[in-house]
């Protein structure tokens, strides 16, 4: 049995600038930096190394680099680790390309590298910035926080000075999905300090990936700086989020009127769908109806004619459209006939002419989206939705947290429909790929569109070998069966691989000793000794006791990590549904303001679901051990305690295993990495 093991980074989006190769000989020059007297590499040893690293040495004196880092780091005799060294290799690439003005292209320079270039140099799109100030005005003039700076003036830079306290950013996620940040926990009062800005950006940036967002290479410090580029950015995605929020059958059942009634392949792949794919499947459907002969496939050079735009509107809104504006043939004055018809609608807010025509892809889906809403031609029929069963939640839930997390690690495949896009076994490659470095074998897999059925099952094949590998339990478990989304084996397969990961990241902030690997009982062990050191009472006695539904254990467990974040006048009693689900809400929001990672929901925590409550528990335990220093094994009475813990999980498991296809667990097994 063979165990892939690799240079692994904590952040996914840091790890996703670097090749194994490129990791392992900047791990080699760091570690070479450390001078034999010392017991940490110093800010002042790495001039010389990093001065000859490629990417640096073409455009970079070793002066210029001992400047650079001071101005970063004051105290140059302070110790760095490697993580902040890989930072610090990727701004002085990217600070020594500004300095040649972008023209060299460094040879080796990492992907980091190219998209620094460009937005370093990007002239910021005003047309954007002027729609998305238009959006926040909209829809949080009336804030009882933020109305006190709002409107904002479009042209001017007001708006990236609102960003760097953090809390206008809180307050855009929960406009786009509603109760995603709770609002106790953002930090709003006139004057913030610097920790509590740092803390609404990190409670911010958590929760844009809770809500689907793709955050990589942004960090707090670069929104206190309001970097324009990474600002701007993020709020598309954030308010793309909001405007798609309805293209899906579930919200907007209607739309299955787009499909033949006899295409039964056309309305599976309409469930399997993008919100920006469902978007112009509803636009074609409506230009065909009105006679238009194209097929609009993008938001950019196939609109920017605005005859698409003429036909959808004349069919939409028929009573407020005129011959003139298809039959007029320039296109500046369409576009201006399309907007004069769009403003009847009240759908002007995103475009102006000169972004219609100019083919401007961000703000033209932001107009078609908003035409959607408020007018989308389809039956106003009541169409009543079909009716979950508990397991049908569940899984919902499930399939929600690995997707979301499977998109904050960074891989190259964006995961819209978690049960269909598994299917060809390629988003699973690249997540192993992740997690365990080298596993997999690339000459052996096919990348999608994959036309022959057999490519998807090797594909599958060698994720199952993989997962074996990796000690899964995948018992009587096949390719196939994730070829045929098997959804119950499919949850069970990434819930392994997501422990993996959480385990993967505790035993790396683990001190450089014999001992064994972290278990699931050395989580519990350690929440328990947590919140007894603090002098707090509660306890639990397993990541499925029934007391944590009221959230008192993890409030004390947080605030015994970090005995600022929690605000105790906030909390409830949990004698009840609603103040179980004030405190659930709360403790999510907490742990993402401290710097936590986790895409769990309240109902996770209320119904105490012991997957979710694991990765809680282990987000907050990793967060702790990188603030306080490596774990420490327990002892004498812990591991007793541990013995008995491992023999009760022993006999739920093996009651468990009946209830499951292929032997796979469903409990928190005993898996380690």
């Amino acid at each position: 049995m063979s165990t892939f093991f690799g240079v692994l980074v904590s952040d996914p989006g840091l790890q996703s600038q670097f090749t194994q190769v490129q990791l392992r000989t900047l791990k080699t020059k760091f570690v070479a930096a450390k001078r034999p007297d010392a017991d940490h590499v110093m800010i002042k040893d790495l001039p010389p190394v990093m001065e000859k690293l490629r990417g640096i040495h073409e455009v970079l004196s070793e002066e210029e680099v001992s400047r650079f880092l001071s101005e970063t780091y004051p105290d140059m005799n302070q110790p760095i680790e490697f993580e902040p060294f890989l930072k610090e290799y990727l701004n002085l690439q990217a600070k020594g390309t500004a300095k040649n003005g972008g023209k060299k292209k460094l040879k080796g320079s990492v992907s980091f590298l190219k998209a620094s270039t460009t937005t370093l140099l990007h002239v910021i799109n005003e047309s954007e910035k002027t729609s998305y100030v238009n959006h926040i005005n909209n829809f949080l003039g009336e804030d009882a926080f933020l109305k006190n700076f709002l409107p904002l003036d479009p042209a001017s830079n007001e708006l990236f000075n609102l960003v760097r306290d953090g809390v206008l950013l809180c307050k855009l996620i929960n406009v786009a999905v509603p109760g995603t940040i709770d609002e106790r926990a953002i930090n709003t009062k006139k004057e913030l300090n610097p920790w509590e800005r740092n803390e609404n950006h990190t409670l911010g940036l958590n929760s844009a990936k809770a809500i689907g967002c793709t955050v990589v290479n942004i960090g707090t410090q670069d929104l206190i700086e309001a970097r324009p580029h990474l600002v701007l950015g993020l709020l598309s995605q954030i308010i793309k989020i909001q405007l798609l929020a309805n293209l899906n059958l579930k919200k907007t059942p209607q739309l299955a009127e787009i499909v033949a009634d006899d295409n039964g392949k056309e309305v599976e792949e309409l469930v399997t769908l993008a919100p920006d794919k469902m978007l112009l499947k509803w636009m074609n459907f409506h230009l065909k109806k009105a006679g238009y002969k194209k097929t609009v496939t993008n938001f950019s050079t196939d609109v920017k004619d605005g005859e698409a735009y003429a036909y959808l509107l004349s069919t939409l809104a028929p009573e407020h459209s005129s011959k003139t504006m298809i039959e007029t043939s320039d296109p500046k004055e369409r576009a201006k006939k399309v907007l004069e018809t769009a403003e009847k609608l009240d759908c002007t807010r995103y475009v102006t002419s000169k972004d219609i025509v100019e083919g401007s892809a961000n703000l033209n889906l932001a107009f078609v989206a908003q035409i959607f809403q408020n007018r989308n031609g389809l039956s106003t029929n009541t169409v009543a939705p079909v009716e979950d069963t508990p397991d049908d939640v569940e899984a919902s839930r499930e399939e929600r947290a690995f997707r979301l997390w499977i998109n904050s690690l960074g891989i190259p495949t964006y995961v819209n429909n978690l049960f269909e896009d598994v299917r060809t076994g390629w988003v699973l490659l690249e997540v192993l790929d992740k997690i365990s470095p080298g596993s997999v074998n690339w000459k052996h897999a096919s990348k999608p569109p994959i036309i022959m059925p057999f490519r998807k099952v090797e594909n599958c094949n060698q994720v199952i070998k993989i997962g074996k590998e990796l000690n899964f339990s995948l018992v009587n478990v096949a390719g196939n069966d994730i070829v045929q989304g098997n959804k119950k084996l499919i949850l069970a397969f990434l819930w392994q691989l997501m422990r993996t990961s959480i385990l993967q990241l505790l035993r790396n902030l683990r001190s450089h000793s014999k001992e064994k690997e972290i278990t699931d009982a050395d989580i519990l062990i350690w929440a328990n000794n947590k919140v007894k050191e603090s002098g707090k009472t509660s306890r639990i006695e397993s990541f499925k006791d029934k007391s944590i539904s009221d959230g008192v254990f993890f409030l004390e467990l947080l605030s015994a990590v970090q005995s600022r974040v929690v605000d105790w006048n906030m909390v409830k009693k949990g004698e009840d549904e609603e103040e179980k689900k004030l405190n659930a809400t709360y403790i999510i929001s907490v742990a993402r303001k401290l710097g936590c990672t986790v895409f769990l929901l309240p109902e996770d925590i209320m119904e105490v679901n012991p997957k979710m409550i694991l990765t809680l528990t282990a987000s907050i335990m990793y967060w702790s051990l990188q603030k306080q220093g490596p774990y420490q094994s327990p002892g004498p009475q812990d591991a007793l305690l541990e013995e008995e813990e491992g023999e009760e999980e022993e006999e739920e498991e093996e009651e468990e295993e009946e209830d499951f296809e292929g032997g796979i667990e469903d409990g928190v097994s005993n898996l380690t990495t």
